[in-house]
Formats: structure tokens, sequence, C-alpha cells
């Protein structure tokens, strides 16, 4: 007991001397100032500074490969988007440059089967489908990708990434609208030149079409009415594809 009772006292007496672990309070403004001052005149390190910043630059690329993996994975699972393989064996051409593209405009508020419906005449003359916006805004895709899905799926009935597509454009284009007075969908315009450039790239000067034909009736109604408009030449590429098939 005396041994414990010694060691005990000792320890006490050692704590007393022991330095104080928390740092000191500076309560002198002089001393704060130069505390921080000597912080913003440390010496630089370029070789850390790159290192950080190679780090930093890694990291952002590493964030947008995983979020476009995530994207494509979405695109695939809702079979908006073949399998490489499957895209390399069946690349869809693009619209041509020169000549007018049938763009039909519509809503996703319009009913599913008038979109299929309106999918299927589009594909026979390589026409564009055309969005407003998306719903839910532009920060939600899911639901977008969801409705692409249903409109272009040759069986409703199919799901995954392996469901046989319709070989027509969706794009989504506020301007196109507003160069258009587009108030109310179905409308059909007949434009020059390739309409599914992104709208980010183009301005309110880009072509557009020298008529729109509003009306709930197909395809073809809306095409013949076009060209009793005046647009004759324009919709006589499409007249010829809906009547070859």
């Amino acid at each position: 007991m005396e041994r414990l009772e010694s060691a005990v006292a000792r320890g006490k007496e050692a704590a007393g001397h022991a330095p104080d672990p928390r740092l000191p309070r500076i309560d002198n403004p002089a001393d704060r100032r130069r505390a921080f001052e000597g912080l913003r005149n440390r010496t630089p390190m370029p070789e850390m500074e790159a290192r950080a910043r190679a780090a930093q630059a890694r990291g952002e690329a590493s964030l947008a490969a995983e979020r476009e993996r995530q994207a494509k994975a979405l695109r695939q699972a809702l079979g908006l988007e073949p399998a490489e393989e499957q895209a390399l064996a069946k690349a869809a051409p693009a619209v041509a440059a020169k000549g007018w593209v049938p763009v039909l405009f519509v809503s996703s508020s319009m009913p599913i089967a008038t979109l299929r419906a309106y999918a299927a005449q589009l594909e026979k003359v390589r026409g564009v489908m055309a969005f407003r916006g998306v719903p839910g805004g532009l920060r939600k895709m899911g639901p977008m990708a969801k409705l692409t899905a249903q409109i272009l799926r040759l069986d409703p009935g199919c799901e995954g990434p392996n469901c046989v597509m319709r070989d027509v454009q969706l794009i989504i284009d506020p301007i196109v609208f507003r160069q258009h007075g587009i108030a109310q969908v179905p409308a059909l315009g007949l434009i020059p030149g390739d309409p599914t450039q992104a709208y980010c790239e183009r301005d309110d000067d880009s072509p557009r079409a020298a008529h729109v034909v509003f009306g709930d009736s197909a395809l073809s109604g809306m095409v013949e009415e076009y060209a009793h408009l005046g647009g004759k030449e324009e919709v006589s590429h499409a007249q010829a594809l809906l009547v070859a098939r």
C-alpha cells in the first residue's frame, strides 16, 4: 500500500508539471494580426499547389465520367440506347444537310397512343418530333427518358435495352417553338437544313419553316395542307415517301 500511495503521489506531482495541451488564447490584437500575417506570408510551394490542382482536375473528370456512365446505363435500361455492338451494326443515317425536314411539334401531355402513331408516320419520312421542354424540368431527365421509350418502342410491352426502337429523332427545343409561334400542338413545319442541331448552338435567326399547319390529324393530311399553303416543293419528298410505303 505504501508503494502504491507513493506511485500515485508521484503521478500527481508529474501531472502538475505537464504542459497544458490547449493552445494559448491570444487576446492581444497585435499578436493576432501578426499570426494572420504569418499565414498570408507563408512560403509558396508550387509543386504542392500543382499537385492539388491536378488532383482536383482528376476528381472532376472522374465525377463527370461516372455521371455519364450512369446516364448511359439508364438509357440502355430503358431501351433508348443499344449496346455498343448493336450501335455499330445499325448506325442511323444522318439528317440531310439540304432539303426540308418534317418537324412535328408535340407535347408530353398528348396521349401516348397519339404520340406513338405520329412516330410511326414520321419514321416513313425521316421526320423529327419536337418537344418544348422536359416533363418535370431539365434537372429531371428520367421522366423524359421513360416517355421517349414509350413513344419509340416498336413493341409497347417490351422492356430493357434490347427492344426494337423506331428510327425517329426526338428533340427538346424551346427556341424552335418560339421561332414558329407554336401555341398549340400538334403542329407541322418543314424546316430546311438540320433541325436536330442543339438549340444552345443556334439563335433566333436560324432557318425556319415557311408555313405551319395546326390540327390533330394524320401526318399525311398535315403534309397535304402544307402543300396547299404554298409549300409544294418542301413537302414533295415527304409525300413521295408516304406514297411509296
